[in-house]
């Protein structure tokens, strides 16, 4: 066959091209959104003539810009996927100008949004005092747990044990280790641990009832005292 084929490169070299130039301005106004936007994740359409443009941003720059027109055109000019075919990015491109435009009014629309917002704020309330009354209540109560800890150290005779007891319908748990407290947790919140004091809320709801912790296990000493009166030689 003696027909000479015809090259694409020209054609796919000028598509190229302009994919690369829309992909750099294009990817201006993505950043531009994702920093009005206030957020890394997103998109945002625009209506012009002849069709509808959507720029996506992904972490804080373009991911895809795409145009869905009239008589089916649907093309993604810029995507990480694949380029678009020369004929439907020609087509798309006529609008390109409208995307530009819309884009700005969208911008000039949020000028002064914030003219009116007033930065002069109430002072906030001082929590001081409730986190010193916070802090020296579970400062008691470590005081009490480290206690219990060292008895239990001394009966056990091992260095890390527990004791658990259920008190108002919640199950409290004393860890202790080498002597002291590890914790002292009532259900999920700790009172006493390695992480930070509890709320002051928590603190108001489980410190009423330490005194009942403490009363299970003194009854759990009487015990075990009660049960050794019956070991003889």
């Amino acid at each position: 066959m003696d027909a000479d084929l015809l090259s694409a490169d020209a054609a796919v070299e000028r598509r190229d091209e302009v994919v690369a130039a829309v992909r750099e301005h294009a990817g201006e106004m993505a950043r531009s959104l994702a920093r009005l936007d206030g957020g890394e994740y997103g998109r945002r359409s625009f209506r012009v003539n002849g069709g509808e443009w959507t720029v996506k941003y992904e972490d804080g720059g373009l991911d895809f810009l795409r145009f869905e027109g009239k008589a089916g055109l649907d093309v993604y000019v810029v995507s990480t996927k694949r380029d678009p075919e020369p004929e439907p990015l020609a087509r798309a491109m006529e609008h390109y100008d409208g995307l530009v435009r819309a884009f700005d009014e969208y911008v000039a629309s949020m000028r002064g949004t914030l003219d009116e917002v007033s930065t002069e704020f109430p002072e906030p309330a001082s929590t001081a005092e409730i986190v010193a009354e916070r802090d020296r209540i579970v400062s008691e109560i470590r005081d009490v747990a480290d206690r219990m800890a060292g008895e239990l150290h001394r009966y056990d005779g091992g260095d890390y044990g527990s004791f658990a007891s259920r008190v108002a319908g919640t199950r409290w748990e004393l860890k202790f280790a080498e002597g002291r407290a590890s914790y002292l947790r009532a259900g999920d919140v700790y009172l006493v641990g390695q992480y930070g004091p509890p709320s002051a809320p928590d603190v108001r709801q489980h410190a009423p009832d330490v005194p009942l912790f403490v009363e299970a296990y003194n009854d759990h000493v009487r015990e075990l005292s009660e049960s050794l009166e019956t070991v003889s030689f």
